[in-house]
């Protein structure tokens, strides 16, 4: 899994001043998501910002610079993009990116969570 450091550290950055939210780093889609109260809300893929927002925005969205369609079984997933480091270099960019995705997630969808069959038991560290 190949991801960006420095983009992470910037997204990491960006979503410690928010309120009211529980993030979560997850290594998911050969990268490194922030999940936001339980849901993919962005994710770090090679020098890429992976975007998941509300899919009414998708004609504005397709036209922001670095914008790459999400493609899934030869069909454009709509609600989710790639963005190139053009389309994020300037930190106005960079916020528009954070604040759709920020601002879709409350309305999101969870995904359902997998079960392995197996689960880790916590323990007391005994000193």
């Amino acid at each position: 899994m190949a991801y960006n450091n420095e983009l992470v550290n910037r997204v990491r950055e960006r979503l410690s001043i928010e309120d009211n939210m529980e993030v979560e780093e997850k290594k998911m889609f050969s990268g490194l998501s922030f999940l936001v109260n339980g849901k993919m809300c962005i994710n770090i893929s090679h020098d890429n910002l992976m975007c998941r927002y509300n899919a009414e925005l998708e004609d504005e969205v397709s036209e922001k610079k670095g914008f790459l369609p999400m493609m899934m079984k030869g069909k454009q997933l709509k609600g989710y993009c790639y963005v190139e480091p053009s389309g994020f270099q300037k930190s106005d960019d960079f916020e528009y990116w954070i604040k759709i995705c920020l601002d879709y997630n409350p309305s999101a969808k969870a995904s359902k969570k997998k079960n392995t069959g197996s689960r880790l038991k916590k323990t007391k560290n005994r000193s």
